[in-house]
């Protein structure tokens, strides 16, 4: 980790060793518009090189901001003129510019959105509807793994698929247990808990951090001793950049397989689909923790006809052999019929690719390369399923999906095993003992010019009905919802707790959500650190409340 460390005292050193450049030599250098220019001054006068700065901060006058903005903006629907974009955007390549562009945002009251990968489903560390800076840590991206120890520091701008190839390049009995996504950027995605194909068998992504790197308001370097047990527990599934600046997190690698075996089968409703996922949802979550076997499921047209069916797509991966395998499908559910012939035993790097729907052929090089993987365009929600569907909500699942015009899908993951060892407590992240799927629901708008349009404004109509058709099969007292796939559609209030518990406590349940109130309060009293659905500071204490 010496590589990534700078602490508070170099900082100061920079400081007092900067020299004055006059604006009009910077701004020969980087034009700006007029409502960042006291910002970008604040950076120049803190720094002792103005040619740095000029090549990792851009505004709206410079040629790269709009690429620089654009390229990880995973979710093409805020790439539209009206999304609000930032007045400046700051790619720092070390922690002393992450400390200046803090104390400059501060100064100059601009608020801070943190972007590490940017797949947040509501576009929220690249918009805002308020003046802001854009912190990327596109450049921050080192990842150091430690084969012996089992473990890998990783820097905030990192991907999960960058994670995934640099320990595949020392070892293919260790693996990190996250999202099959890889453009994912692991500052936010272990700060919302993470979870992948994995869960059962290890538990989320935030179980497995083991340290981090932190910034706090004040600029302070922090790892988990100084910072205290309690705000590493909150950074780690409690949304991290409500309470600071995730740097970088170490990381415990767990042990898989030389080779784990994969396979893909479909069925439809005329195929006994309807059957099947009644027992799936039981069956799987209490099987064999080496299986984890995730469902897509989409209503299409039947061959060239009018007539439409569901589909359901089984997705297995197990950590072991074929041989292994079959045998326990045989015993557990025989009536999906996996067979040899649709098996496949590859490397654990080769299943990432599998699960994003490319061929284990694929060189495993493109997990590093953001640009090669398909970017997404939809709105989303989730859900959590305690008890198993019955039949009769499964029939009017699919008429629902039917009723939309393909631009729909569901992925289920199966719950259970490691995941629900852990208290509800243990982190922020709540979903654990008794939960048996997770669901994600989402609508699409290829095709459109926009979410706007009036075919995308059905679609998410659409979305809100199927949410309320879901309604009595889902869970309750709170609706359970994923705080990484934040939706907005929730609320947005934080005056008071009553306000805020509306959303809030369907992310993080009531206990967790008020300790991470506490938290904050004490780390953030100002709440400079903030978002829509950021933790919120009261000015009432929560205790009186």
């Amino acid at each position: 980790m010496k590589k990534f460390q700078l602490n508070s005292s170099v900082f100061l050193f920079v400081l007092i060793l900067s020299f004055s450049v006059s604006w009009a030599a910077l701004s020969s250098i980087l034009e700006v518009t007029p409502g960042s220019l006291d910002f970008v001054g604040c950076l120049q006068s803190h720094s002792n090189n103005v040619t740095s700065i000029s090549q990792v901060t851009f505004t709206s006058r410079n040629a790269s901001f709009l690429p620089t903005w654009q390229v990880h903006v995973q979710n093409t629907r805020f790439l539209k003129p009206s999304t609000r974009k930032p007045s400046v955007i700051v790619t720092p390549v070390d922690e002393t510019l992450v400390q200046t562009t803090l104390f400059c945002a501060k100064k100059h009251g601009y608020e801070l959105r943190i972007r590490s990968g940017g797949h947040d489903y509501e576009g929220l560390s690249y918009t805002a509807d308020v003046p802001f800076v854009m912190l990327d840590f596109t450049n921050m991206r080192s990842i150091d793994v430690d084969v012996a120890n089992r473990t890998a520091w990783i820097q905030a701008g990192a991907a999960l698929g960058a994670l995934y190839y640099a320990i595949s390049q020392k070892t293919d009995t260790l693996y990190f247990p996250a999202g099959v996504c890889p453009t994912v950027g692991v500052g936010g995605y272990m700060g919302g808990g993470g979870y992948g194909n994995l869960l059962r068998k290890y538990g989320t992504a935030a179980d497995n951090v083991l340290d981090a790197r932190f910034m706090d308001v004040n600029g302070n370097i922090l790892d988990r001793k100084s910072m205290g047990e309690d705000l590493f527990w909150a950074i780690r599934g409690g949304g991290a950049s409500s309470f600071g600046i995730v740097l970088a997190w170490k990381l415990r690698l767990v042990p898989v397989p030389e080779k784990v075996t994969v396979f893909i089968l479909n069925k439809t409703l005329e195929q006994g689909a309807t059957e099947l996922f009644h027992k799936y949802q039981t069956v799987i979550p209490a099987i064999d923790r080496n299986l984890h076997m995730r469902t897509q499921v989409y209503g299409e047209y039947i061959g060239n006809t009018t007539k439409k069916t569901i589909r359901i797509m089984f997705e297995g991966i197990y950590q072991g052999t074929t041989d292994t395998l079959l045998p326990l499908l045989d015993e557990k559910f025989p009536e999906l019929g996996v067979t040899r012939e649709i098996c496949e035993e590859i490397k654990m790097v080769q299943s990432t690719l599998v699960f994003w729907g490319l061929p284990s052929s694929t060189p495993t090089e493109i997990l590093t390369n953001r640009s090669a993987i398909a970017k997404i365009n939809n709105k989303s929600k989730s859900d959590y399923v305690r008890k198993p569907i019955p039949i009769s909500g499964l029939k009017k699942l699919w008429r629902k999906l039917m009723e939309n015009d393909q631009s729909a899908f569901l992925m289920i993951n199966p719950f259970g095993g490691r995941i629900a060892d852990f208290s509800e407590t243990a982190i922020p992240y709540p979903h654990r003992a008794g939960v048996l799927l997770q669901i994600l629901k989402s609508v699409n708008f290829n095709g459109q010019a926009s979410d706007t349009t009036p075919v995308s404004l059905r679609r998410i109509a659409w979305l809100q009905s199927l949410d309320e058709l879901l309604t009595p099969y889902v869970s309750k007292n709170p609706r359970e919802a994923y705080f990484n796939y934040n939706d907005l559609d929730f609320g947005v209030g934080s005056a008071n707790y009553e306000e805020a518990s509306i959303w809030g406590e369907r992310y993080w349940k009531r206990d967790n959500f008020k300790k991470l109130i506490r938290i904050k309060a004490k780390v953030d009293p100002l709440n400079f650190f903030r978002h829509p659905q950021s933790i919120p500071v009261f000015s009432t204490p929560l205790s009186d409340m």
